[in-house]
């Protein structure tokens, strides 16, 4: 990143504390950690450690209403969260083993699709997640 952790946090407007910068430097080149990842790699409820795992999931809501990291919800899996945030990218699932891959919008502008009638909704986003299986899945049932 380019600004300092601690600058990015205070920039959505939140005060930067040691538990929104260690949850910020644990999703770098990460992407697509779910909460008990998280807890690993920060060392949460250990000895020593100054995040609970409530305070994590608290860190967690927080930056992501101030738009700093992205959660991710794939269906029959756990809540995920990226740092790429506001640009309009989708994501692959492997329903084998569970994978996600970020696929960026072919059109580029949100809402990326226009629904048949939008019912009234002034629409500024969709979410679009393909389902299917990786490389290594299908080479594995190939061998089967």
């Amino acid at each position: 990143m380019d600004q300092s952790v601690g600058d990015l946090i205070k920039s959505r407007g939140l005060r930067s504390t040691a538990q929104r910068r260690a949850v910020v430097v644990a999703l770098q080149g990460r992407p697509h950690s779910t909460a008990a990842e998280l807890e690993r790699r920060i060392g949460v409820g250990g000895e020593g450690s100054n995040l609970s795992k409530q305070g994590l999931y608290n860190v967690l809501e927080d930056l992501t209403k101030a738009q700093l990291i992205r959660c991710v919800e794939p269906a029959g899996s756990p809540a995920r969260y990226e740092l790429r945030v506001g640009d309009n990218h989708h994501h692959l699932v492997c329903r084998g083993c569970g994978r996600i891959e970020d696929v960026d919008c072919g059109v580029g502008a949100a809402p990326c699709l226009d629904p048949i009638e939008d019912k009234g909704f002034a629409i500024d986003e969709a979410e679009i997640t393909w389902w299917g299986l990786c490389g290594d899945c299908r080479a594995v049932t190939a061998d089967a």
